[in-house]
């Protein structure tokens, strides 16, 4: 290949191309194998084709004022992910793992949401879901750009962090999270956030049907569902869908 050569694409699996040829193949980051204590087997991953996704770490759920809180729920659980949260995703970043940020934030006319989605958060018609108006001039509930899609105060995304909005409870329907994925050329999954029950849950159940190879962070997860919720999913998650690690284990992992 003769003169410099500039990219085709983005990501890891962009073209590199000249006048004269074009390199469909060109050399990836190399293999970073670690071992990882797991459920139900120990696991080997490589970091280089590895990313996290944070599912709904934002302050309608985890906040003060937000959905959760406004509609009773137990906002003490819903941001215990937080603090190990705080203390994984930096050494991810170090060691070269893509963050994505996974969370609902809708078009400001609902034109691409059917009556179910919105029937979900509000199923008594109290005026406490997708759309609707916030107190304290907090704007309008799970719109994008709003302080409800916003993630939580404590979190702070890094510079290079990936962010997508979502309108599903999973978070591949109808969004380029999957393109997205390819285009880093990940091959494994590392999943957090809120509800474990519901969106952490079915996200990674897409994902797995899609290939990807998955493992929840359990103590980066967690829902205000009944504890039950919790136990059949991690169950379901073991039994068919991944593994289960957490970010004790995953930090040993990245001091291999």
């Amino acid at each position: 290949m003769t003169g410099a050569p500039r990219s085709i694409g983005t990501g890891r699996t962009a073209w590199l191309g000249t006048e004269e040829r074009t390199d469909l193949a060109p050399s990836r980051p190399a293999s970073r194998r670690v071992n990882l204590a797991a459920e139900p087997v120990a696991l080997e991953l490589d970091l280089g084709r590895t990313a996290m996704i944070v599912v709904d770490m934002q302050n309608a759920f985890c906040a003060p004022g937000g959905l959760t809180d406004l509609n009773g729920g137990d906002l003490s659980v819903a941001r215990a992910p937080i603090a190990p949260l705080a203390t994984l995703l930096p050494d991810l970043r170090q060691h070269g793992v893509p963050v994505i940020w996974l969370n609902w934030g809708h078009r400001p006319d609902l034109l691409n949401v059917p009556p179910m989605t919105i029937h979900a958060f509000d199923p008594v018609a109290h005026g406490r879901g997708i759309g609707s108006d916030l107190p304290g001039g907090r704007g309008s509930a799970l719109i994008r750009d709003n302080w409800s899609a916003a993630i939580v105060d404590e979190l702070v995304p890094g510079p290079d962090d990936i962010h997508v909005d979502k309108y599903r409870i999973s978070g591949f329907w109808d969004t380029p999270l999957d393109s997205i994925l390819r285009h880093l050329d990940i091959r494994t999954l590392l999943f957090a956030g809120v509800n474990l029950d519901v969106c952490v849950y079915h996200t990674l159940a897409d994902a797995h049907f899609l290939g990807y190879d998955c493992v929840l962070v359990s103590d980066c997860s967690t829902t205000t569902a009944p504890r039950f919720c919790t136990e059949a999913t991690l169950h379901n998650i073991t039994k068919c869908f991944g593994f289960l690690a957490t970010s004790t284990e995953l930090a040993a992992s990245l001091r291999e």
